[in-house]
């Protein structure tokens, strides 16, 4: 989506073409600056003086060096970016913006859905968050801070926490030789801790659900490496939702003589927001014994009224390994006593028993440290594991309790932190076994450039870091409202989210909508590839959305008029703000009525047919066949003339929502025909020949026109209005024809267009369109789509700074939209026209794909 007022660099499409990028001299497929190390990170790692490559860190992901600082520091897009040309244009929906955002904030003491007033600053800091699935999130930054907390369902806290910190302990002959916090930061508190760890010894590298962190210790011969693996494993619907993550410390002794060496891990109860200083938390010790493997650690209750929860820090006993801890400490001032307590022999003493719950306006702490013999010339390791318990959330409304997927495995009564770490310390080599035979074929593809699979990997964080939630489905729920269509029905509770349960993602971190359908379209793919049953889920539950209506008036804050807030029969923009009350209350999203969209529908339809040809689910097809019809029929009063194509309405009546839109469009028009060829296989699979022969004279007559008043011989015009950007060049206008590549279909009794679509406009300089890239890789453009996708990779990861928090929207004139959004998930897009190609022949493994390197971005 496009929200509010678009900046003026992209206030309506391009009005004409924009020239192909030169190629440079010597480009071509990526090549390593060295064996360790991918050549697409090599300037991130230009501060880096060791030639140590840390234990079994693999060659491709994301690398940089902890001292790296980023050059480019860009703004946020807000209210004040808008164009004065726009501003004129747009200034009663500014009036009512304000007033409405006035009313939340002020009145109502809520957050809006998308803050114009208060965007999210850049902070250049982000690394692999921490757990799996639906659980809630922590994510660690690349300089290794505990700085994202996503644990009440769906709302961020930026917070970094400082006393959250891993501290190594180096010890010879019973003397303490070397004490040092692995962190660059030298923060005003905790004075009495040994700061500053010189960040040009260490590096960071993610290749996500993993990633690693080494630092060799100067003037000690010593490297570790922090290995972090979460538990996000394709196929997999049980470990992959659990709320665990396990931190395995390797440390490599290059002296002549052996080392006693501990590290000692500090985690504050809480995280960092103000509910930590409300009072009543309290910390315990724990020692737990399953099936022969035991685990000790600290239990941290963090005791809210609301969404109360437990942090865990564990690690796991072994003969040569030592456990100590503290139980509490308070993370303030110069906190010697505790440095103190592990300088002197390398562990830590505490008093017995649970800690008193705090005073209100106090913060409590836990240190859990392990120490082992690592030999001279030797290897030794050590394995921690975080882990937090939240069962039973509630949304911003607090109208109802949901229940998170993984206490059915592990219960629901706010006690299993405990085992949640036994499991990951006991079960983590499994996950890396299945992770690795999943990304193996795909890293070792000399075929695919380092960028393109540090992309494909890394962007996955979303899946799991979008304020995502993952809850059973209530035993008295009904996902229709008790409503039909004409159609038929579905099923109250449909089995796969009895089975599987209910998924939703935002829009964006910012922008705060679950399932938002629009942007969904695009980032389905990794979804549908890699976690069916959840995408199945969330199409269910958007198909119970759409027969169902919410009559409730309600002002469009951009035409000033007011609309129900859902329209029956047709698919809703999203399922609702984690605010208020999602899969209740949908339709978050309250600048258009989007009853009027013209896309929403097509999308869904092209869905069903796609999400049925990758997983052959008859039973899914079946339940969905009458909900396509009805919302198909919705759309056909879109053909105002007859003549089987759509046309818009003149306004901004799809997804890119800044945009007007006249008469036929590319975009649209696409989608619709393809939605009615989909429907006309679906039809022949339902062995409804009335229904086939409907929409197959709606395809042909729809086609004629869409050329007719469309094709100026070499590509499709953004729209039929005859306006000056009317020409204009759309690259969105391949979706629809994607998407029926992408199901198997498009070609003979299926084709679309008759024409032969083109696409030599798409921007290759780094700065590309803002919908998703995947249609030059499955129409023969191979070079072209990496390329593209590669000059997005590098301005975002490479110069902007903005790992694991990829933007909606960057701008050539230094200011981006929307940090942390979910389009760019359309990555495994790509992979999928891949796999087609190589399933259809036209490439093999082992051919180069060529990628031209891209000009400088701006």
């Amino acid at each position: 989506m496009i929200v509010l007022v678009p900046a003026a660099a992209a206030a309506e499409p391009t009005a004409r073409p924009r020239p192909r990028a030169p190629r440079r001299a010597g480009s071509g497929m990526t090549k390593p600056t060295d064996a360790g190390e991918p050549a697409s990170t090599a300037e991130l790692m230009s501060r880096y003086v060791s030639a140590e490559r840390g234990y079994r860190v693999p060659r491709e992901g994301w690398r940089i060096c902890l001292a790296h600082e980023f050059k480019e520091k860009r703004k946020p897009f807000q209210a004040r970016d808008v164009s004065l040309s726009n501003v004129k244009k747009h200034i009663g929906l500014g009036v009512r913006y304000l007033k409405w955002w006035y009313r939340k904030t002020q009145v109502e003491k809520k957050a809006p859905f998308i803050d114009m007033f208060r965007a999210l600053p850049l902070r250049q800091i982000y690394g692999a968050p921490l757990g799996g699935i639906g659980g809630g999130t922590i994510t660690r930054g690349w300089r290794g801070e505990f700085c994202r907390w996503q644990l009440n369902p769906g709302m961020y806290h930026y917070e970094t926490v400082i006393a959250n910190q891993f501290t190594v302990c180096l010890r010879r002959g019973h003397q303490t030789v070397y004490q040092q916090v692995l962190s660059v930061e030298r923060p005003s508190t905790l004075q009495g801790w040994n700061w500053g760890y010189c960040g040009e010894y260490a590096f960071y590298h993610a290749l996500y659900p993993r990633a690693w962190t080494v630092y060799h210790l100067p003037g000690q011969n010593v490297t570790l490496t922090c290995r972090q693996v979460s538990p996000v494993i394709p196929h997999d619907y049980k470990d992959s939702c659990l709320p665990v993550a396990v931190l395995i410390w390797d440390i490599e002794n290059k002296n002549d003589y052996p080392l006693d060496v501990s590290i000692m891990f500090t985690m504050t109860n809480g995280s960092g927001h103000k509910d930590d200083k409300s009072g009543g938390h309290w910390n315990e010790p724990f020692h737990l014994e399953k099936q022969g493997e035991s685990v000790s650690g600290v239990l941290l209750h963090h005791c809210t009224p609301i969404n109360p929860y437990t942090l865990c820090i564990a690690a796991r006993e072994q003969p040569d390994r030592e456990i100590s801890y503290q139980t509490a400490f308070l993370p303030k001032g110069t906190c010697e006593t505790l440095w103190s307590d592990l300088i002197s022999d390398g562990r830590l003493d505490s008093p017995t028993g649970s800690s008193p719950p705090t005073q209100k306006g106090e913060k409590v702490a836990a240190a859990l440290a392990v120490s082992c013999l690592v030999p001279a010339q030797g290897h030794n390791s050590m394995e921690f594991s975080l882990a937090w318990d939240m069962p039973r959330i509630t949304f911003g409304s607090r109208e109802r309790a949901h229940i998170r997927r993984y206490t059915r495995f592990f219960g629901s009564q706010g006690d299993s932190a405990s085992s949640l770490c036994h499991y990951g310390l006991t079960h983590y080599q499994d996950w890396e076994t299945r992770i690795e035979a999943w990304q193996t074929p795909i890293l070792e593809d000399s075929s695919l450039p380092s960028w393109y699979k540090s992309a494909l990997f890394n962007e996955l964080y979303f899946l799991v870091d979008g304020g995502t939630v993952w809850v059973e489905l209530a035993e008295d729920a009904d996902i229709t409202g008790s409503q039909s269509c004409e159609y038929g029905g579905l099923p109250a509770q449909p089995s796969v989210i009895k089975e599987y349960g209910r998924f939703a993602y935002l829009e964006g971190q910012e922008y705060r909508m679950y399932n938002t359908y629009d942007v969904h379209f695009y980032a389905s793919f990794a979804l549908i590839m890699l976690w069916p049953k959840l995408a199945l889920s969330l199409q269910y539950d958007i198909a119970g959305c759409v027969v169902q209506q919410d009559l409730t008036e309600r002002l469009n804050l951009m035409s000033g008029q007011y609309s129900p807030v859902k329209t029956r029969n047709v698919v809703p923009h999203d399922i609702g703000d984690p605010d208020d009350e999602p899969w209740l209350r949908v339709n978050a999203y309250l600048i258009h009525d989007t009853a009027n969209w013209k896309d929403l529908n097509l999308k869904f339809v092209l869905h069903v047919y796609r999400d049925f040809y990758l997983t052959q689910d008859k039973q899914y097809l079946e339940d969905m066949w009458p909900i396509c019809q009805v919302v198909m029929d919705s759309e056909m009063k879109f053909d105002r003339d007859g003549d089987g194509l759509i046309e818009n309405s003149g306004f901004a009546d799809q997804t890119y929502d800044g945009w007007t839109v006249t008469g036929p469009s590319a975009y649209c028009g696409g989608l619709w025909l393809a939605s009615v060829c989909v429907m006309c296989k679906m039809a022949r699979l339902m062995d409804n020949n009335s229904v086939y022969h409907r929409y197959k004279d709606i395809l042909d007559r729809g086609s004629a026109a869409f050329d007719s008043l469309l094709w100026n011989g070499q590509y499709y015009n953004y729209d039929s209005s005859g306006r000056e950007l009317s020409s204009s060049v759309m690259s969105d206008q391949c979706a629809g024809q994607w998407l029926l590549r992408a199901s198997g279909l498009g070609e003979g009794e299926y084709q679309v267009c008759a024409k032969q679509l083109t696409v030599k406009f798409l921007a290759l300089t780094g700065f590309p369109s803002r919908q998703g890239t995947p249609c030059p890789e499955v129409s023969g453009m191979l070079e072209e789509g990496f390329r593209t996708a590669e000059g997005c990779y590098r301005t975002v990861w490479e110069q902007l700074g903005m790992a694991f928090q990829t933007p909606e929207a960057y701008c050539e004139k230094g200011i981006f939209r929307s940090l942390a959004y979910m389009r760019p998930l359309s990555i495994w897009a790509m992979q999928l026209a891949l796999d087609s190609r190589r399933c259809n022949g036209s490439v093999t493994e082992g051919e180069p794909v060529e990628a031209a390197s891209p000009p400088e971005a701006h």
